[in-house]
């Protein structure tokens, strides 16, 4: 696969997923080493949309710890059921959060984050990871993110 994913930059969000997903899937399909998988993934996705974050936390020994990312510096450890991360660890669904202030026990690791969306990774019933994606902008995330990010994560889990 080429080194750079193309998406047109002037193309509708659920254009931009409808050309990326294919891209990463085919990028990740030969690929067995998870880390990889992740730095590719986050890396693909913030290049394409221009997330202000993005980024997997993997659940280890009781916390979600950072696993690879884009993006500014990030919160190293979440503890379990603590902000929308740890949340959607428990609750095991994703989480949209349209004003990041407004969410009760937000934990932030960057000022400059002002909306979010979380998607669980699910192994054999088990939340094993989280994909956080956060922007600077308002409401910023929908039904269409949800829908073509749980897209993306279940090919993920296909290949755990």
């Amino acid at each position: 696969m080429s080194e750079s994913l193309f998406v047109p930059r002037e193309a509708s969000k659920e254009e931009k997923y409808t050309t990326i997903i294919p891209q990463i899937e085919a990028l990740i399909s030969g690929e067995e080493d998870l880390v990889a998988n992740l730095a590719n993934i986050s890396a693909a996705l913030k290049e394409a949309f221009d997330f202000f974050w993005v980024g997997f936390y993997l659940v280890k020994v009781r916390e979600l710890v950072l696993g690879p990312f884009q993006g500014p510096i990030a919160c190293t450890r979440i503890g379990y059921g603590k902000g929308v991360c740890g949340t959607v660890w428990k609750e095991g669904h994703t989480l949209i959060v349209p004003d990041v202030e407004a969410f009760p026990g937000h934990i932030a690791c960057n000022s400059a984050s002002k909306s979010e969306i979380v998607v669980p990774v699910i192994k054999d019933g088990e939340v094993i990871m989280v994909l956080d994606i956060d922007s600077d902008r308002l409401d910023d995330f929908d039904q269409t993110d949800r829908q073509y990010l749980e897209q993306l994560i279940h090919s993920l889990e296909a290949k755990l």
